[in-house]
């Protein structure tokens, strides 16, 4: 028997190599289309991980110009001014600043479903919930996951879920391409994808790509993203983020603050005295160029 998985998260559930439905989920799950079977792990989790190697095809536009990206110079996130959660009275995991917790959305109906893509151990499940949203949370090698899966292909029907969080995650990704495409096909329309990327942290837990601000904005737009917001962290600096994850791992974060504050009070004065005499040379550009981690919101538009 795997861990219980709600009604609506059973119906929106598909086979990964081939999207066709399953049937029989709370025993072995079988794919009504191309036979593939899915057992549960030994922990309980739904291991709808990909079985056997699956062929997928990518088509590229090129010659085409990345649009809308001179307005990419990322700034630190502000907090939404029409908060639709009020998350004060509720515990939540550390990394969720209040600034971001203020665009997260509220389900609009009692069968709206929240994707967590790299959840863990499902850390985010009390957040989704407390906006409305049934939990689906999908990681590939933590097995307290409730579903064991893979971004790549992702064991959801098209337009399924309301909301997509990905937290850290889309360095770890071998082909983000791909996974923007899967993250689009399983949105609904006017569905809200939030989520993290590493920039100039330390190569960590089988890191692929750190995007750059125009490598983020490129990969959303090419899975068919509509970018609302791309911020840049300025506390989680990459002064911040090598201290702490590279230079002296695991040191705790206020001490790598305190001993990058000195670096950075020279690095904050050389920039503005470069403002004088290079009209580029902006607090804006200087966030965007040595943050750790950008923040995105995009949507998924008809």
């Amino acid at each position: 028997m795997n861990k219980y998985l709600a009604t609506n998260t059973k119906n929106a559930l598909c086979c990964p190599y081939c999207y066709g439905g399953l049937r029989d989920i709370d025993t072995t799950a079988i794919c009504s289309s191309c036979g593939c079977q899915y057992t549960n792990s030994p922990s309980g989790s739904l291991d709808l991980r990909l079985n056997r190697p699956k062929k997928y095809s990518y088509d590229l536009t090129l010659g085409s110009s990345l649009e809308d990206s001179q307005q990419l110079c990322a700034s630190p996130l502000s907090p939404n001014p029409n908060q639709q959660v009020d998350y004060q009275n509720i515990e939540v995991p550390n990394h969720l600043t209040s600034a971001l917790l203020s665009h997260f959305p509220k389900a609009q109906n009692d069968n709206a479903l929240m994707l967590d893509i790299g959840c863990g151990t499902a850390v985010h499940k009390a957040v989704a919930e407390h906006a409305g949203f049934e939990y689906i949370g999908i990681d590939y090698h933590n097995q307290n996951a409730p579903i064991l899966g893979d971004a790549h292909a992702i064991p959801l029907k098209d337009d399924s879920v309301d909301f997509v969080l990905s937290i850290a995650v889309l360095e770890h990704i071998r082909f983000p391409f791909v996974v923007m495409e899967e993250i689009h096909r399983v949105l609904k329309t006017d569905g809200m994808f939030i989520g993290t990327v590493a920039f100039l942290e330390p190569f960590h837990e089988d890191s692929f790509y750190h995007h750059t601000h125009l490598g983020t904005f490129n990969a959303l737009q090419a899975g068919g993203f509509t970018v609302e917001i791309l911020s840049a962290s300025d506390e989680w600096n990459s002064l911040v983020a090598q201290f702490h994850m590279g230079l002296f791992p695991k040191m705790p974060i206020p001490l790598a603050r305190m001993l990058a504050a000195p670096i950075r009070l020279l690095h904050k004065l050389w920039w503005k005295l470069g403002k004088l005499r290079f009209e580029e040379a902006t607090e804006q550009m200087r966030i965007t160029k040595n943050t750790g981690a950008f923040t995105f919101i995009a949507y998924k538009r008809a």
